[in-house]
């Protein structure tokens, strides 16, 4: 892992699991020690006194006994093999006991574990004399060690238990999460597909319902922003390919007129179209704003979109009205007007043939209001209306506004917003 790199979240949920582990460990240490330690002593202490009662009864008995060496044997003896105790008669019948020293489960008892336990071994001189006859001293001494071998094979075993459920968990958590972060790689690669620009991409596949519906999300983002981009492409080169067959069919009338040079004109239109029509397109994935809007605010960008329209069809009056409250709107509320401002009037220039089209752009407390009007026929069916129409419709509703049309046969066609003052979170995220 590079220096830097954040650690993956399949290792940090390792981490943490044998984080928490360990510290189970060390607390159960902790208490098995305190216990440990208490229970050897406690056993040799009960060893201790036990054997010492044992001797001094025996050395009782021995007053009256016929043989007290050999009894005094016997007695030292019976003590080999003992778990807990070393015994040694010295004087007159030097005699000698030791434990039996016993085997650890996983070897020997580390020195590291009997210096933990800490119990020294505890000695009893008892002095054995039969009337006036001194037979020596018996010495009682405990050995811990097989106390201590036996707490140690305790320990080691129960770690086992542990030891096993903690492989199984992290093995368990290695398997299932990089299953679960599978899909999570997919959508990681599909977003950086949509940051490309290539709005088709889709998940697809039986995923768990917490996953299923941020897939589902995905894919319904990535249709809005297959259709945004689909309106998006319309609304800034759609006015210039109308404009760019106009000027062609005139120039290819002059031409066939011999008027070459009146022609002149409309091959420069033609031009002049194609240059912004090239930059709209080569940005399209950058997802811009109407020209002039950014630079000089709305009442600019409409008049941009005007002039565009005056230069190709100087025949047709054109009346623009825009509040002043209007420059100050945020860029949302600004682009999306421009949007229906720049769709109605195209609708208007190519398809109406007005004379007349009244641009109106009004602020009020509650609401924004745009309208386009314009004097043409009018239309007969408004369920036929253009992709356009239709794509700057959704573009209001997507903020909480609503679009209508007004039309009558013979009186016009207009086109009218209602755009809130005041955008809902959800609007916005849904534009975003």
């Amino acid at each position: 892992m590079l220096d830097g790199a954040p650690m993956s979240l399949r290792f940090r949920l390792i981490g943490l699991v044998c984080l928490v582990l360990l510290i189970s460990l060390a607390l159960g240490a902790a208490i098995a020690y305190s216990n440990a330690s208490r229970s050897v002593r406690t056993e040799m202490r009960a060893a201790l006194l036990v054997g010492r009662q044992t001797i001094e009864n025996t050395v009782e008995r021995l007053q009256t006994a016929r043989d007290p060496l050999r009894d005094l044997d016997d007695l030292v003896a019976s003590f080999n093999g003992n778990r807990h105790l070393r015994v040694r008669l010295s004087g007159e019948a030097a005699a000698f006991a030791a434990p039996a020293t016993e085997k650890a489960t996983l070897g020997g008892v580390p020195e590291w574990f009997v210096r933990i336990i800490g119990v020294a071994p505890q000695r009893v001189q008892i002095p054995v004399a039969v009337g006036a006859r001194d037979y020596g001293t018996i010495v009682i001494e405990t050995d811990p060690y097989n106390e201590t071998r036996e707490v140690w094979n305790e320990f080691t075993g129960s770690l086992v238990t542990p030891a096993v459920f903690c492989g199984l968990t992290i093995l368990l958590i290695y398997i299932f999460i990089g299953r679960t972060l599978q899909p999570l790689n997919r959508l990681a690669g599909a977003l950086e597909e949509i940051g490309d620009g290539r709005y088709r991409t889709r998940i697809s596949g039986r995923l768990a319902p917490e996953l299923a519906r941020l897939r589902d999300s995905f894919n319904r983002m990535a249709v809005r922003l297959a259709e945004t981009d689909a309106r998006d492409l319309h609304d800034e080169v759609s006015p210039y390919l109308f404009a760019i067959g106009a000027d062609a069919a005139t120039a290819l009338r002059l031409l066939k007129e011999f008027r070459a040079s009146e022609a002149r004109e409309n091959v420069q239109s033609i031009a002049d179209a194609v240059r912004p029509m090239q930059r709209q397109v080569g940005r399209m994935l950058g997802r811009l704003r109407p020209i002039g809007l950014s630079e000089f605010g709305l009442k600019e960008a409409i008049e941009n979109l005007v002039a565009f329209w005056r230069r190709r069809r100087p025949e047709i009056c054109y009346e623009v009205t825009i509040s002043p409250q209007c420059e100050d709107l945020g860029d949302l509320h600004a682009t999306t007007i421009c949007r229906v401002v720049q769709e109605a009037l195209s609708n208007a220039v190519r398809h109406a043939g007005p004379s007349h089209v009244a641009i109106s752009i009004e602020h009020d407390r509650d609401e924004i209001r745009v309208a386009v009007n314009d004097d043409g026929p009018g239309m007969q069916e408004q369920s036929k209306l253009s992709y356009g129409l239709v794509g700057i419709k959704e573009r209001v509703s997507a903020i909480g506004g609503r679009l209508t049309f007004s039309t009558k046969l013979g009186e016009g066609f207009a086109v009218i917003a209602a755009l809130p003052v005041v955008i809902s979170a959800t609007a916005t995220t849904a534009e975003a």
